[in-house]
């Protein structure tokens, strides 16, 4: 298997040096864009593993060219911006983000963000280690209410019509119908998907990304009969 590919967004061209440095030497193959309609006619191409994107560029910013992206592929998507208010990292979520992390940033967050973000998408869409391959192999759908989950595809339809989830929404949507009335606090659930310790303020990354399956899955996303929520304790599916 060729080593996973990155594109790397971002208007400054020291900031996207550093990056490709970095990620290069964990083995990635590195590509730039200079801002997002240039991204945009890359990923028509090539079918990037992740992309690292930077919000405030000329023409396209990075919440529109995320938004862009969502239209075509559900590859990873991790912000990388110095806004960092909530209501910037809620704006990135909605538009379809799986991660964010804030300028100035750690070189060793960065990468293990990279890796944890490639992996879920590996695993969502069967790349994974051949040993989980044979695990599911003969596994048949998963079937509950009106969707059906392909495990072997990473694949989840609902009334016999294909959803284009992100590997973050099939893997919130995996775990809680893999394991019904059970109660996922924030923190629970954002260990087990994001793989990484909880942390201040991960609560917001949690609901949203919550808010944005509902909207694909559920007839009625205000009154959700799939994912509930239970009032301050987290979500389970009963």
């Amino acid at each position: 298997m060729e080593n996973p590919r990155i594109l790397v967004v971002d208007d400054n061209q020291e900031i996207r040096e550093i990056i490709h440095i970095l990620l290069e030497g964990e083995g990635f193959q590195i590509t730039e864009a200079s801002e997002g309609t240039a991204a945009l006619k890359l990923i028509e191409k090539i079918p990037f593993d992740l992309i690292i994107l930077d919000i405030m560029m000329p023409g396209l910013n990075g919440y529109q060219t995320c938004l862009e992206i969502r239209k075509n592929s559900n590859a990873p998507i991790l912000f990388l911006s110095a806004r960092t208010k909530d209501s910037d990292k809620t704006l990135g979520f909605s538009s379809g983000g799986d991660d964010y992390l804030a300028k100035p940033f750690s070189y060793n967050e960065l990468i293990s963000r990279s890796k944890a973000l490639i992996r879920r998408y590996q695993v969502y869409k069967g790349k994974d280690a051949p040993q989980l391959e044979k695990s599911v192999k003969n596994a048949g759908p998963l079937l509950y209410q009106n969707l059906e989950i392909d495990e072997n595809r990473g694949e989840v339809r609902r009334d016999g019509h294909a959803l284009e989830l992100t590997d973050i929404e099939y893997a919130i949507l995996l775990l809680l119908i893999k394991n019904r009335r059970q109660i996922f606090s924030a923190s629970r659930l954002y260990e087990a998907v994001w793989d990484e310790p909880y942390y201040y303020g991960a609560n917001n990354t949690v609901t949203v990304h919550v808010r944005n399956l509902r909207l694909k899955i559920e007839e009625d996303p205000k009154s959700p009969s799939i994912i509930k929520t239970v009032w301050g304790k987290g979500y389970r599916c009963d």
